[in-house]
This record gives structure tokens, sequence and C-alpha cells, in this order.
């Protein structure tokens, strides 16, 4: 798909990865819709650096563990910018838990972020989408693959999102097509510094953390390639081949 000119809705996109997503778009020649859930200031600035880009762009809020939010926000953003072309399922939760201290907000918090949302954004982007073009990207993590330890509801929601990427690109194939980025170590966990990203990267192969144009070119790939569907790309320097 040529994506210049198209409407993208990137959810998380005020910061983090969300935001690397997004400007990567804007470098691309799309219209970026920023969703946000509590970075106000974060997502004025994210759209302000798309601006610069030539592209249009706005900031839109929804606290996504809300079921009603995901529908909502997919109308806002069609009645403002236009109906969308492509979706980037990118906001996500990240705590920690394991099987024994894993209480139920812990559980809900990562189920309805990181699973819920995306199946109902992507509900709402394929009826609106279709017959197509659309593309959707979920971001998604080698742990949902190859699970460890201490991220119990964190893993088994980003395992949830590779099922939800086979189902839909089969089901709303030709004219979607559903790809997933799995991601490793892009920059430090909230709460830790680069030190402790460095300590991190060291246990992979590729003994160094995922650069914002690896991301960007990934995603771009992912869009482009209208003979991808159902694939689950691996960015990680190689973390899943010695954690698995």
């Amino acid at each position: 798909m040529d994506l210049r000119g198209h409407t993208a809705l990137v959810t998380g996109a005020a910061h983090r990865v969300g935001r690397m997503l997004a400007l990567a778009l804007g470098r691309a020649g799309v219209h970026v819709a920023v969703h946000y859930a509590h970075s106000a200031q974060a997502a004025r600035e994210t759209v302000a650096q798309l601006q610069a880009l030539g592209v249009r762009a706005a900031a839109f809020q929804a606290d996504l563990t809300q079921p009603a939010a995901a529908p909502r926000l997919f109308a806002q953003v069609q009645e403002r910018l236009g109906t969308p072309r492509i979706l980037v399922n990118a906001a996500a939760a990240f705590v920690p838990g394991r099987v024994l201290d894993t209480d139920l907000a812990n559980w809900n918090l990562h189920l309805d972020l990181n699973l819920r949302a995306p199946f109902l954004l992507t509900q709402a982007f394929a009826r609106a989408a279709l017959p197509g073009p659309g593309k959707v990207v979920n971001i998604t993590d080698w742990r949902a693959v190859y699970p460890g330890r201490k991220y119990l509801a964190y893993t088994i929601s980003k395992a949830g999102l590779i099922t939800l990427t086979h189902m839909a690109a089969r089901e709303l194939a030709p004219g979607i097509q559903v790809n997933a980025l799995a991601l490793g170590a892009v920059l430090p966990p909230p709460g830790h510094d680069e030190a402790y990203l460095q300590r991190l990267v060291q246990r992979t192969p590729g003994r160094r953390a995922i650069r914002e144009d690896e991301i960007a070119d990934a995603l771009l790939f992912l869009l482009r390639n209208d003979a991808l569907t159902g694939e689950v790309l691996f960015l990680d320097a190689g973390a899943h081949l010695v954690h698995g």
C-alpha cells in the first residue's frame, strides 16, 4: 500500500515506542491520530513534531481500559481526520507479577488494555475500512512466544495479541492485512536507567538495544508489503533465541 496521504491511528503515541511509531508514519507522509491516556503534554509535543513534518496530526484522549472507549475513540478520529487506513495498537501496560502474587487488578489492567482494546479497535477499524485497503500492526513482545517469569498477565495478554493477529489476518483478508511487531529492549523500563538497559541487552546475541530507526523500518516494511499478513516480525536482537 502506498502510505502517503493516508491516516493512521496510533495508540499510546504520546511517548516512548508509540511516539517512535507515530513519527515514523509522519516521515512517510501519513497523517496521524495520536492517542494518549494521561500524558496530555507529551501528546501535544508529539502532534507538534508530526505537524513539523508537514502532515496533519491531532491528539485524542481515551482510557482504553474502559470497554466503551475504543469504539468512541475510533469514531472521534474518523470524524476529525477521516477514516484511518492504518491502525497501530501500541498502548500497553507492563507491570510485574508472578503466578502467586498477580492480583485481579494487575490481571484486568493487562488484559483490558493490551488485548481487549486492540480487539475492539480492530473491530471498529475493519467495519470502517473494509473492503480495504487497510493495515493493522499490533505491537507485541518476544516474551509472548517464549515466556519467562515475573510478568504473568503481561505475557498472557501479548500472547493473546498474537493469536488475535493470526485470526484477524485470516478473517479480514484480502482487504485488510494484519501483522505484529514483537519487540525486544528499546528503552529502559519505567523506573530504570540506561545502565539497567545495557545490562539487560548483554544477555541477547545482539548485545544491544533496538534503535528507533530500526523500529521505523520494520513498521514501514509491514505496512508497505501487501503480501504480508498474519506475520510476527521479531525485532529483539535475538532475545527469543536465548530465552526460549
